[in-house]
């Protein structure tokens, strides 16, 4: 069946059970910005429909047909995001017995794109929609709004661009926010 991706021989060839890119993997891709986690971030999950299947496989998406449905991409480009994801650590794939088709679910690294997919979240429900303009809520599990994401220091402070420093791994120089 063509809902089959990957392959299983492929699956476990590129990724068994799951688990985590090795060094040689790391080393092997193509970064935009080798050092930057942020970079590195954006080139595995940064594009449109690999952050949109993430934040589906949060919602209980697991199956092909499932993401299909939900996102309503091209069946060429959820197989491609949906094998680099689940190569890169991001999803895992198994087969319930019987099963002609697999499954998909976040692995553990996956799962904590849940605060970026949250930032992202709260940023659009501020900034992307008009005044009144209807739009998707996160609640928890009471059915409340979730409280508006921020980053914290080690005391308890609010932490923001102009109170944070990027420290380059191998110099001693600390490049300032806006620098």
């Amino acid at each position: 069946m063509t809902d089959a991706v990957p392959t299983e021989r492929n699956r476990k060839e590129q990724n068994p059970g799951g688990q985590h890119p090795t060094e040689q993997d790391w080393a092997e891709q193509d970064w935009t910005d080798p050092a930057c986690p942020v970079a590195r971030t954006v080139d595995l999950v940064g594009d449109r429909w690999s952050l949109l299947i993430v934040r589906d496989a949060m919602d209980g998406a697991a199956s092909f047909t499932d993401f299909r449905n939900r996102l309503g991409v091209a069946r060429n480009i959820l197989s491609d995001r949906l094998r680099k994801l689940t190569a890169h650590g991001i999803l895992a794939t198994s087969t319930p017995p019987g099963a002609k088709r697999h499954t998909y679910r976040l692995t553990e690294s996956g799962q904590e794109l849940f605060t970026v997919v949250v930032a992202l979240r709260q940023w659009g429900e501020r900034h992307a929609f008009a005044p009144g303009e209807d739009h998707s809520v996160l609640v928890d599990d009471g059915g409340r709004g979730v409280p508006r994401f921020r980053v914290l220091d080690r005391s308890g402070r609010p932490v923001t661009a102009a109170t944070s420093r990027v420290r380059k791994v191998g110099t001693p120089h600390v490049r300032k926010a806006g620098e």
